[in-house]
């Protein structure tokens, strides 16, 4: 395993020197203005298998539709979490998927990269600036237009939540449209969205009955995290008695993760499923989510529920949970006390 990290990280940082050279705005190249009408093909590579990081694209896929509402979109992507997160995104049309662990998979590797190739994309957009497969992909794909998101920057100075990792993308496109002729918008980004159907809402609102009290309302926890982001025991202890002590007439529930373990040793009721869709219905039912920086709460804010999103070790403003009145906390600077504050307000809003 130590192996396998440390290849990945000169591979990493062998693609990094290649492609931090990648570029080129089509703006420079003396291109006709873009004709919304006539864009009918996009490609949005983001080849990340996190299922936070494709959850965090969702609001750039509604931007595009909203823009060109008669195109089709093609993602390039990693992992199989793509296609369960799109299922309910009409314009979303092929998933072109990169094997999770490459090296095992070298072939279906070589076949994605090559699918690049068998479309012309009326647009290509690279999500993230960072990442050296993102642009490598952006500059492979066949397009005439290619938004690489590091070359219109006038927004920065515009908008103060420009870090976010989704709107970002989102400022980088409406600025990029604006030069070739498509008004800048000042609409609000779009919120993460997994677009749960009716009876996804349905069906899961029947597993949660059966843990609580229906004539209660309910938070939620997640009390599980990857690595340094994950919170010990005694401070998940100490959350969940003040809010059994604050919120005696509300019900708590407990999410738990795949490795089905839980920070406050399964005191509260607990659900558990590995079925994407079915977690983000699960927590869609209840009033409030409250979460470590994770897929989880990247999911929960997903389900346009009030997300509280905990952060320790991450970028705040670069991850935050936005929309639906969630908050970013910082635990570094902030108490329990101050979490209670903002759990009351959240509630507040939703009685």
């Amino acid at each position: 395993m130590n192996i396998l990290k440390k290849v990945n990280s000169v591979r990493r940082n062998l693609m990094q020197g290649m492609t931090k050279k990648i570029s080129g705005s089509t703006i420079n190249q003396n291109l006709p203005m873009i004709n919304k009408d006539a864009v009918k093909t996009v490609l949005i590579c983001r080849p990340n298998h996190r299922l936070g990081n494709q959850l965090l694209i969702t609001p750039l896929v509604q931007e595009v539709t909203n823009t060109f509402p008669n195109c089709k979109i093609d993602l390039f992507v990693k992992g199989n979490v793509a296609p369960i997160i799109f299922e309910n995104y009409e314009n979303v049309d092929s998933i072109i998927k990169l094997p999770k662990k490459h090296f095992n998979d070298l072939l279906p590797y070589l076949n994605g990269w090559l699918a690049l190739k068998k479309k012309h994309y009326d647009l290509v957009i690279n999500v993230d600036k960072n990442s050296s497969s993102g642009r490598l992909s952006t500059k492979f794909a066949k397009s005439d237009y290619k938004l690489f998101g590091d070359e219109e920057t006038d927004f920065e100075s515009k908008y103060t939540d420009h870090r976010h990792i989704a709107k970002y993308p989102v400022y980088s496109l409406r600025s990029y449209l604006s030069k070739l002729g498509i008004p800048n918008k000042e609409n609000p980004i779009p919120t993460l969205d997994i677009k749960l159907s009716p009876s996804e809402l349905a069906e899961a609102k029947l597993e949660l009955e059966k843990l609580i009290d229906k004539d209660k309302k309910t938070i939620c926890l997640f009390t599980f995290a990857t690595g340094a982001k994950c919170y010990s025991e005694t401070w998940w202890n100490e959350i969940y008695d003040r809010l059994k002590r604050d919120y005696s007439d509300y019900n708590i529930v407990e999410l738990l993760p795949v490795e089905n373990v839980s920070q406050i040793g399964f005191k509260a009721p607990s659900f558990y499923s590995k079925d994407i869709r079915q977690i983000a219905a699960f927590i869609a039912n209840t009033d409030i989510f409250i979460g470590a920086d994770s897929g989880m709460m990247h999911l929960a804010s997903a389900s346009k529920t009030p997300t509280v999103g905990l952060f320790s070790v991450t970028v705040v403003d670069k991850y935050l949970p936005y929309g639906n009145n969630s908050v970013a906390v910082d635990t570094n600077t902030m108490n329990t006390d101050d979490i209670m504050n903002l759990v009351d307000s959240i509630l507040a809003k939703t009685n």
